[in-house]
Parts: C-alpha cells; sequence; structure tokens
C-alpha cells in the first residue's frame, strides 16, 4: 500500500512537473480590455528589423495596403509653435491610448490629400515605435520613433510638397501617463 502511495504521489509529481515545463512553451495570448494581443504584422519590404512589441489591434478596413516602402524617416521631434489655422487643416482624426492597453496598434483612415502632416501629443506623453503613413498609390513612408516617449505637444510628423494623397496612417504606440490622445492634422 505504502509503494502505491508512493508511486501515485512521483506520478503526480512528474505530472506537475512536465506541465510547468510545457506552459514554459506555448505562447499565451492575454486578452486585453480592448482585444487580442498579437505581434505586430508588417508586410514585405518593411523598413524596420528590430522586435515589434505585442499589440492591442484596434485597425479598421484599409482601401490600400503598402505596395513598396519608401526609405525610413528616423522622427525628429520637430516641435510646432502653434497648430494651423482651421482653414489649412483638411482632415483631423485622434486616438486615445490608455496605459492598462499597453501597446496599441491602431489605424486612422484619411483618404484626403494634403502637404504636410502634424502629430498632437494631449493628455500626457506617449511613447511610439513607429507610424507608417499609406498613400493612394500604395507608396507608405514609415516614420521610425524608435519606441521613444514624447511629451504633451504639437509635432511635424512628414511633410510631402508634392500634395499627396494619404489613404491612411498607421500608428504603434503606448500611454506613457494614464491616458494620452493622438491626433493627426492633414494641412493643405
Amino acid at each position: 500500500m505504502k509503494k502505491q502511495a508512493i508511486a501515485i504521489a512521483l506520478v503526480a509529481c512528474f505530472l506537475s512537473v512536465a506541465h510547468t515545463a510545457d506552459a514554459a512553451r506555448r505562447v499565451v495570448v492575454r486578452k486585453g480590455p480592448r482585444g487580442t494581443r498579437v505581434r505586430v504584422t508588417t508586410y514585405r519590404g518593411f523598413p524596420i528589423h528590430r522586435t515589434l512589441p505585442t499589440v492591442v489591434v484596434r485597425t479598421p478596413v484599409v482601401r490600400v495596403a503598402p505596395r513598396v516602402y519608401l526609405s525610413p524617416v528616423v522622427f525628429g521631434a520637430v516641435v510646432v509653435a502653434t497648430v494651423p489655422p482651421p482653414s489649412s487643416r483638411v482632415w483631423i482624426a485622434s486616438e486615445t491610448l490608455e496605459r492598462e492597453d499597453g501597446w496599441t496598434d491602431f489605424t486612422l483612415n484619411v483618404d484626403q490629400r494634403g502637404k504636410s502632416m502634424i502629430l498632437e501629443i494631449d493628455r500626457g506623453a506617449a511613447q511610439i515605435s513607429f507610424a507608417e503613413v499609406v498613400f493612394d498609390n500604395g507608396d507608405a513612408q514609415v516614420i521610425d520613433f524608435n519606441d521613444r516617449v514624447h511629451a504633451t505637444g504639437v509635432y511635424s510628423l512628414i511633410d510631402f510638397k508634392d500634395g499627396r494623397k494619404v489613404d491612411h496612417v498607421r500608428i504603434v504606440g503606448k500611454a506613457d501617463t494614464h491616458e494620452s490622445v493622438i491626433q493627426l492634422h492633414l494641412i493643405s
């Protein structure tokens, strides 16, 4: 009887250790407040080669997928003194990021023509990995923020003086404070 009890205890201990080792090898998908956490998805030719974060995806359907990636641009954190007047802004959209969500991948549909884009960070600092501006012809310009934290303020994101039509802008970022609002302005 003692031998059976010892054998059962050893088998239970072995199964417990095997289960723990097996669990260490699994990839656990955690449900966040706004969705499932997944690895950032990129298309062939995406110019950033570092490991990208696991994100909550808030992406609507887009009309144009990136076809060709232009040379990446490093975000220079150029502060804009004031937001241009409403008469020169052809499009504005925003997304609220909450700290509890962690990294978030979101897309803002633009479908407008302009000459530059301004990024406004409001209600608290935000850490941004990259922004991907996709034009209507499939060209995609990636602006690399290199996962840096940026304070509340208004920044120049990208200039395209030829007046290109922007299909959408995709951003991967997270709130560095309780909440952060990322707002984009397309300037004519």
